[in-house]
């Protein structure tokens, strides 16, 4: 059986679905055909792919097609029925993608639709670059920040630590906190999951209470809030946002619109030099003035609304999602031929077009 692994075309998508360390854990009668150059920009070079086993060239007569982002109309014309691919697919906002994935007759599987359970951790590719996301935003914040993080003791008298908020304290955010943490930053950290207090605490973060809690879903996320809810939050961050230096937002629900979290009040009250860096930029940003996948100034505060981050930094974001990738397939080829049961709930669950076809 052959799984081909194509070079990807989407702008600013750096990663690749299969890195060369992980080719020699798919077992045996599997065989990987790379593009070539799909792996260059994460650093995976051909002559690295050769030497784990691959070869390099059309990857589009695989059964399996692994990518990362969901394949362009050209790139579906190629497919041919009865073929899985696999991906990024975006079944909840890409309805016209999907929906040329089914004219061609595959089998589709979503990383974002892989169920959220214990069985499926290896596979939650979701997870996986959130922990990068989370990490880049730190970084980006102590950039983009004309302050120090840590608070240093000179000879010029004592520099105190900058104050960083983060909200949302799912994997982002937690990923965030640390970071913001280990760079010497005074953390806090808000969600409206009361659960993660003890999580955010762990990493040596303050938990912020607004007075505002809502419940966790069974994927794990937050619900959403009510109209009167998502008032008296967005009241009491109005107040306390100013008091910051840097903030870092990641609250998001697949599928739906990001939860406004920021006013353009509250931007507005920040000292200049501030900054914010808003994960959810490419569902429409948690933050109201956010420009998705621009980076801007308003009243001296810098809001960088940069989408896909994972993508910018390629080279761990495309190792952590190869070994997603390897657990899926593990899942759906048996022996070194696909096997798709159709009674397994991460099978099912994940699977967009073609379900429950032979």
């Amino acid at each position: 059986m052959q799984v081909g692994i194509p070079r990807e075309q989407t702008p600013g998508e750096q990663r690749v679905a299969l890195v060369p360390e992980t080719i020699g854990r798919l077992g045996e009668g599997i065989e990987v055909i790379v593009e070539s150059g799909a792996g260059t920009r994460a650093a995976f070079l051909d002559d690295a792919y050769r030497e784990a086993g691959a070869t390099i060239g059309d990857p589009w007569g695989a059964e399996v097609v692994a990518k990362v982002a969901p394949p362009t109309a050209e790139e579906t014309a190629r497919l041919r029925p009865g073929q899985i691919v696999i991906g990024f697919l975006q079944p909840l906002t890409d309805t016209a993608g999907v929906e040329r994935l089914r004219a061609a007759g595959v089998h589709a599987f979503a990383l974002e639709s892989v169920p959220r359970i214990t069985r499926a951790q290896a596979m939650d590719a979701l997870s996986s670059q959130a922990t990068v996301g989370g990490y880049k935003a730190a970084l980006i914040a102590a950039d983009r920040l004309p302050r120090f993080f840590p608070m240093l003791m000179t000879a010029a008298g004592t520099i105190p630590p900058a104050k960083v908020l983060v909200l949302g304290a799912g994997v982002a955010g937690l990923q965030a906190i640390a970071t913001a943490r280990r760079l010497g930053a005074v953390v806090s950290a808000f969600d409206v999951r009361p659960a993660v207090r003890e999580q955010v605490e762990s990493l040596g973060a303050t938990f912020l209470d607004l007075g505002i809690q809502g419940e966790e879903t069974a994927g794990g996320y937050a619900q959403e809030l009510t109209a009167d809810q998502q008032a008296a939050q967005q009241a009491e961050l109005q107040a306390r946002i100013p008091t910051f230096d840097a903030v870092i937002t990641t609250a998001a629900i697949p599928g739906r619109p990001a939860p406004r979290l920021v006013t353009a009040e509250a931007v507005r009250a920040m000292r200049p030099g501030s900054v914010i860096v808003d994960l959810a930029a490419e569902s429409g940003g948690n933050c109201e003035l956010t420009r998705p996948g621009e980076e801007a100034v308003e009243s001296g505060v810098t809001i960088v609304g940069i989408t896909n981050l994972p993508a910018t930094m390629p080279t761990h974001a495309s190792q952590l999602l190869s070994r997603n990738v390897a657990a899926l397939l593990g899942l759906i080829v048996t022996d070194g031929a696909v096997a798709l049961d159709w009674d397994d709930e991460i099978v099912a669950g994940a699977c967009v077009t073609g379900k429950g076809e032979a």
